[in-house]
């Protein structure tokens, strides 16, 4: 299996103390050398700078080969880069949890993640995305 990764899921799995579950569900992951970037940020919190220093082997960095120039304005680097190389490797999932990334993907059918063996109820999935909504105040 083939998983492209942004630096968000990364992020938020760190913090929470739940990155485990990425290799124990997908074996390995990639991202592209903009997510990296975004992960080693001096604003990032130290617990991911410190992972990140460390990384682990089943983390895998690889530059796309094409940059998705019509996707500039809209996106960071790092979304445009997971995108860009979920498309070039053909990728059974991309995890990425910006909306604007997510739309980017979805209209390049990378809309795979439900397709895979990950699998969440649907209720408890809207009521985290309910709560995601509040926190943010939209």
């Amino acid at each position: 299996m083939i998983v492209v990764a942004d630096a968000s899921p990364l992020r938020y799995l760190i913090l929470v103390e739940y990155i485990h579950v990425l290799p124990a569900l997908y074996g390995r992951v990639i991202v592209p050398p903009a997510v990296v970037t975004e992960l080693d940020r001096e604003q990032t919190p130290d617990v991911v700078r410190e992972w990140l220093s460390m990384r682990p082997a089943w983390l895998k960095v690889q530059a796309p080969q094409q940059s998705l120039s019509s996707l500039r304005e809209q996106l960071g680097a790092g979304e445009r880069e997971a995108i860009a190389l979920a498309i070039e490797l053909s990728a059974d999932a991309l995890l990425i949890d910006d909306r604007d990334g997510r739309r980017g993907a979805e209209k390049r059918d990378l809309d795979r993640l439900r397709l895979t063996n990950f699998r969440a109820d649907e209720r408890l999935m809207q009521q985290l995305l309910a709560r995601d909504v509040q926190r943010r105040g939209t």
